[in-house]
């Protein structure tokens, strides 16, 4: 070898074998951990006829059907262009619940061929990509391409996100059409993914209010010959509304949505009927509504006359604007046939007379909205909303939730802070090594108690009071009482008890009726920079006795759909691996189209003149090295 290689191999030996020994010292600390901590915060044993009992009221039903839904993506370079494509597929079938026994699954057959199933397809230029994905959008300069990103062929399709977001969009759209689709009667949704991560990231990618303006071609649009505006994304950005739940709570930057609500139930209210409907006395807190309620009118959304405050007619109608832009736009993206459509690509739209690209900004948008547009529909119509995880780097159980359970005296625990502090780094791992050196006494089936998902963004009180806490990043805490998480594990093998599944993390829709009881909210105190104090109330099940009557339906769902006749799905959830395979076989189908629609364009005689400007050097070196390769 090379002196460089060598180098190279020492260094990587070198690196590996000290992160492999820094796991061994972290596992040690392992042994101690159920007897220490988790005994009480991981729950077993899931009754069949609390759960056949809990579906019968909460579906209205003992038998009901259920979708698993899943996304695949594709991107190619095609000459100059980039083809993107993106779409997601589900598993359909029947889940019945019984008094005496676990509930039973049936698929629906010839899922590819009569399955519910969306995708689009769009080939944009390489040099108009920069102008469509945000990724090369630079905020100081909104108007303008970042110069600071480099601009070449190769880095501008490596980074490319356009079919992330399509595939994103898709998978969201489709699960809001089963969802109102009174035909199918749709009652458990799953989805790949993590809801509470999924919305917080879409609110990080459409948080960048510079962009609106300058890269979003739905403003403007218009739907009911409303042009959709500024205040309209703001206002459907949050637009998670439900009162049994308290929501959105009328706190922190909660507290102008909260406003925004209140006036549209009541009409017209006076400064001082805001602030008893939130029951708000304090000095300070008497202040920001004042701010906000005066912002709002200086945006335009809140009306003043008398000092009598009144939402603008305008955005009395958003959210039923935003429901239509979502539903039609989605609908022309992923249903409109070729001949229908009057612009160039199914991501133009036109406005004003002119098409415009949809950017990935308008995507997010989108996707966002349809996931609101969903929760409410599962609240509607009770749905069982449930996001799986296989593969998760999430630490909010060791770094967030332990630690303010202990802070608030609420956590049983014989570990000290220093072996805490030497667990693994992701919940995941601590979790699943746990399992593994105490067979005995976890068993598969079980899952960790539920928490609130807002407890990801919280952490202990920075001056360590007791009923306080902080929010994890510029004192910010999340939206609460809106999704609850937990981590399960659901298969072990018969014949080897160390074989177990993969800890899975999961998180669903909270339900008031079930969720929302007093003996499972915690309140904490938040003090703002001004000094304010604030109520958080977030739902937490404190330990493993406490009823749950949700956790067991979910997990009696969960555990009945775990194969354990597919090993490539052990312990995993058997409607989503179905739904992946139809994603790869669509991905499998289109990337030939896509490929022989390459070679169909080369063989063209009446193209061949243009073919070699057409392509890139890459490509022709490409084909040039191919040939040589060839054996004659």
């Amino acid at each position: 070898m090379s002196d460089s290689v060598k180098r190279t191999s020492d260094v990587l030996r070198l690196g590996a074998s000290m992160q492999v020994l820094d796991y061994e010292q972290r596992f040690s600390s392992l042994k101690n951990l159920y007897d220490g901590l988790l005994s009480n915060l991981i729950k077993r044993g899931f009754d069949c006829k609390e759960a056949w009992e809990a579906a019968k009221k909460f579906f209205d039903a003992s038998g009901v059907r259920f979708a698993g839904i899943d996304g695949t993506m594709y991107s190619r370079p095609l000459f100059d262009m980039v083809i993107f494509f993106g779409g997601a597929y589900a598993s359909t079938g029947t889940i019945t619940f019984s008094e005496n026994d676990k509930p039973q699954v049936k698929y629906d057959e010839r899922t590819i061929q009569q399955g519910a199933g969306i995708s689009s397809v769009v080939p944009v230029y390489i040099n108009e990509i920069p102008d469509i994905d945000q990724t090369f959008f630079e905020v100081k300069q909104p108007e303008e391409v970042s110069l600071g990103k480099p601009l070449k062929d190769e880095a501008i399709i490596s980074n490319a996100t356009i079919a992330n977001w399509i595939m994103t969009f898709a998978e969201y759209y489709l699960a809001y059409k089963l969802a109102t689709d009174l035909d199918q009667n749709i009652r458990i949704i799953l989805l790949d993914r993590s809801l509470s991560i999924e919305r917080a990231s879409l609110l990080y990618d459409t948080s960048k209010r510079e962009l609106w303006e300058a890269k979003s071609s739905i403003i403007g649009y218009k739907i009911d010959d409303e042009p959709i505006d500024v205040n309209d994304l703001t206002i459907a950005r949050q637009y998670v509304c439900n009162q049994a739940l308290g929501l959105p709570p009328p706190r922190a930057d909660y507290l102008r949505y909260a406003l925004i609500h209140l006036a549209r139930r009541r009409e017209t209210l006076t400064e001082e009927q805001n602030l008893a409907e939130f029951g708000i006395t304090d000095e300070k807190k008497v202040k920001r509504v004042k701010r906000y309620l005066k912002h709002l009118v200086k945006r335009g959304i809140l009306n003043e006359k008398n000092e009598t405050y009144a939402l603008n007619p305008k955005y009395a109608t958003t959210w039923e604007r935003i429901r239509k832009l979502v539903t039609s736009l989605g609908d022309r993206f992923f249903f409109t046939k070729t001949s229908e459509t009057k612009t160039a690509s199914l991501m133009k739209i036109l406005k004003d007379g002119k098409e415009h690209w949809l950017t990935t900004l308008d995507i997010a948008f989108l996707t966002l909205f349809t996931l609101h547009m969903l929760m409410e529909e599962c609240w509607n119509r009770r749905i069982l909303l449930i996001g799986m995880t296989k593969d998760t780097a999430a630490r909010d159980f060791k770094r967030q939730l332990i630690p303010i359970m202990h802070n608030e005296g609420l956590l049983k625990t014989a570990i000290s802070q220093a072996e805490f502090e030497k667990l693994p780094n992701t919940d995941r791992m601590i979790l699943q090594s746990a399992s593994i050196f105490n067979t005995e006494k976890i068993k598969p089936p079980w899952s960790l108690i539920e928490y609130d998902s807002a407890f990801r963004t919280m952490v202990p009180d920075r001056q360590n009071r007791r009923g306080y806490v902080s929010g994890a990043i510029k004192n910010k805490i999340g939206l609460e009482r809106t999704f609850l998480k937990t981590y399960v594990q659901l298969s072990q093998a018969k014949t080897d008890p160390l074989l177990r599944s993969n800890v899975l993390l999961i998180d669903r829709l909270v339900y008031p009726e079930y969720d929302y009881k007093p003996e499972n909210v915690v309140e904490f105190w938040n003090e703002l920079s001004d000094g304010t104090k604030e109520l958080v109330e977030v739902i937490l099940f404190l330990d493993k006795n406490v009823p749950n009557k949700l956790q067991n339906l979910t997990m009696s769902i969960l555990v009945a759909m775990a194969p354990s006749n597919i090993p490539e799905a052990f312990g995993h959830n058997k409607p989503l691996f179905i739904a992946d395979k139809v994603a790869k076989w669509n991905y499998s189908q289109f990337k030939c189209i896509v490929d022989t629609t390459a070679d169909w364009i080369l063989n063209n005689h009446k193209l061949r003149k243009f073919i070699f400007y057409m392509s890139t050097f890459r490509e022709r070196r490409a084909t040039i090295e191919a040939a040589r390769r060839e054996h004659i």
